[in-house]
């Protein structure tokens, strides 16, 4: 089952240029969190509103730590986006993961240090469910579309989110190995988070680009490794999105739309205008429950 709704797609600057889009426009859209990181290309693919955000700015100027993710995500549900796709590059930390897999991942460990990760602080407080952090009805539809399109694809496995933006030392790549996860990058977290806090549902494909620095017969990674392999991901990244804009977006029944009901503790005679002006722009009524 699908339903009305638009595809908010979060990568790279190649992915703008998806055959077959039409009446694109480019904007900019403020947030109460500032600016994202450059402005949204929109358009319709396959009868599907579609909008395009360049993670880490056009020309890639962010480094992971330095993105605007709280932004980034509250423009993008500005603008009436309900899926979040996000393209992005990793390293493999299994064996049966070789560089050029498409990784789903079903699970995630933040090892982020220094990044906001919530909408809600400085006089609000919330605590929304992440038991789940990318939506399994929008993996379930994207899993058949990534086989179809990637020779290799893997659907689950753990997804480490490091701060970057150096590589990960030896020990410390050997640790997550330890910990049974499969992939490791640096901008699933805190996307993940906000994207569920903003009522959206967010998945990622993950294009493994490299063997980590923990595989003793595979060179380093290095930024010339990760290039090389990426530019070949860009093709597969454009006929996924092409293809889940043709399928249509998913019926979710996972809750990811209601994230937010009743997570917001604060009592409302405690909100101030800043805080109202935030809950606002999620749609949000102002709660009483002090509870």
């Amino acid at each position: 089952m699908t339903t009305p709704g638009k595809l908010g797609i979060i990568g790279g600057s190649g992915l703008y240029e998806v055959p077959g889009i039409e009446n694109i426009a480019e904007r900019s859209v403020p947030t109460p969190w500032g600016d994202p990181s450059s402005t949204i290309v929109e358009g319709t693919l396959a009868g599907t509103s579609v909008a395009f955000l360049a993670r880490h700015g056009r020309g890639h100027v962010l480094n992971p730590s330095d993105v605007p993710y709280r932004a980034n995500v509250a423009a993008l549900r500005s603008i009436g986006v309900t899926h979040v796709l996000s393209i992005s590059a990793v390293g493999s930390l299994q064996e049966h993961l070789p560089p050029r897999t498409a990784v789903l991942p079903d699970q995630v460990i933040d090892m982020t240090r220094q990044r906001a990760r919530t909408f809600f602080e400085n006089g609000i407080v919330a605590h929304v469910g992440l038991a789940d952090p990318f939506c399994p009805a929008f993996r379930a539809a994207l899993a058949p579309i990534v086989a179809d399109v990637v020779a290799t694809s893997h659907d689950g496995g753990t997804y480490v989110c490091i701060e970057g933006p150096q590589f990960s030392t030896r020990a410390e790549s050997n640790l997550y190995r330890s910990w049974d996860t499969q992939i490791i990058g640096m901008t699933a977290m805190p996307e993940a988070r906000l994207a569920r806090e903003a009522g959206l549902c967010y998945a990622t494909v993950a294009f493994v680009t490299d063997y980590d620095v923990w595989h003793e017969s595979e060179d380093d990674v290095s930024v010339e490794v990760v290039r090389r392999v990426m530019a070949d991901n860009v093709a597969a990244g454009r006929e996924i999105v092409r293809q889940v804009a043709a399928a249509g977006l998913p019926f979710c029944d996972e809750g990811c739309a209601q994230a937010l009901a009743g997570a917001v503790i604060t009592a409302d005679e405690y909100l101030d205008d800043a805080a109202r002006e935030r809950l606002a722009f999620f749609g949000m009524p102002t709660l009483a429950d002090p509870r």
